[in-house]
């Protein structure tokens, strides 16, 4: 049995559909759903069991004979979360609480990390793993800091000789877009907020810029379609020899001006952009550039291209946001 924390979330319900599209349905989702639609990211997919947060542990040890691995990905993911005792239950506490039960029962282990990690990026976008190099890193927000609280953790076990699952790896995910993210409201991706306005006839709305030297609508991300970061994970997974702490972006930074751009075009239209004012609590913890550096997934050997923006826009407003029914 193949368990996914965060299941129904976003990169969770594109992984579950992966793993679907191969015949694997021993899956076992752990997640939350609200009163929303969530679930409708599951809608077509059979899994095995539908697990609530609280009751994780004691489902794995109920199913211990049968799991094999785990992919953890659910966590509070909105950087503008407050409540750090909640980020810290979610991110940090239950993330050491599986990596121990996976080193006893013999499990492996593949956990979402974040770009968030890395801060301002001044210190770069190297995925060393390494005790001493994830020291110089400086998050900017408490859910960037409760990821790399937990990779400084698996960093120091791994150093100690701590037991350790069979395989385990960490994926620094960098600004991922697609399908199956209309319930994470005002942390979807800038892809998925342009589209309505977009289809009503508005101009797409981006920030301006408050750093000289910066154009407005110049501030760069490295974005990622979700089907890539599907991709990484089954190549883990059909790796079990590899471990270690891996960015998960394409490489290449684009701008947000750029990103509006591709999406005018997936639907046929003019651009028009407005720049608006960045909200000032904002400012301070800003990332104007971000970029993954790919040299380590790709030298565990990882080959599968990424996805061009420009395509990659194409795909998910043409195949999901601008059909009735944009789940996968």
């Amino acid at each position: 049995m193949i368990v996914v924390t965060g299941g129904a979330g976003f990169i969770g319900s594109n992984l579950v559909a992966g793993l679907a599209d191969r015949g694997i349905v021993d899956v076992a989702v752990a997640d939350r759903f609200r009163d929303g639609d969530k679930w409708r990211n599951l809608a077509k997919r059979e899994v095995k069991a539908l697990v609530r947060p609280e009751d994780l542990l004691a489902f794995l040890d109920q199913h211990a004979a049968e799991i094999d691995l785990i992919f953890h990905l659910g966590a509070i993911s909105a950087t503008t979360e407050r409540d750090v005792d909640k980020i810290v239950a979610n991110n940090v506490a239950l993330s050491m609480e599986l990596w121990r039960w996976c080193a006893w029962r013999g499990a492996r282990l593949i956990y979402a990390s974040s770009a968030a990690t890395y801060g301002d990026g001044s210190a770069g976008f190297d995925d060393d793993g390494s005790v001493e190099a994830l020291a110089r890193l400086r998050p900017l927000n408490a859910y960037g800091w409760s990821k790399h609280l937990f990779d400084r953790r698996v960093a120091r076990a791994v150093l100690d000789g701590e037991p350790a699952p069979p395989q385990w790896a960490g994926l620094k995910f960098f600004n991922v877009y697609g399908p199956n993210e209309g319930h994470k409201g005002d942390m979807m991706s800038v892809v998925a907020k342009l589209h309505p306005q977009l289809a009503s006839g508005r101009p797409a709305r981006l920030f301006r810029s408050h750093r000289p030297g910066v154009e407005d609508g110049g501030q760069l991300r490295d974005f990622v379609h979700v089907d890539d970061c599907v991709a990484a994970m089954l190549w883990l997974m059909d790796n079990p020899g590899v471990c270690g702490l891996f960015n998960l972006g394409t490489g290449r930074a684009r701008s947000f001006r750029d990103l509006a751009l591709a999406t005018f075009a997936a639907m046929d239209l003019e651009p028009r952009i407005d720049y608006i004012d960045m909200p000032a609590e904002l400012q301070a913890k800003y990332q104007y550039y971000t970029q993954a550096e790919m040299g380590r997934l790709r030298a565990a050997g990882f080959t599968a291209p990424f996805t061009g923006l420009e395509e990659g826009v194409r795909r998910y407003v043409r195949d999901f946001l601008a059909r009735p029914d944009p789940y996968r």
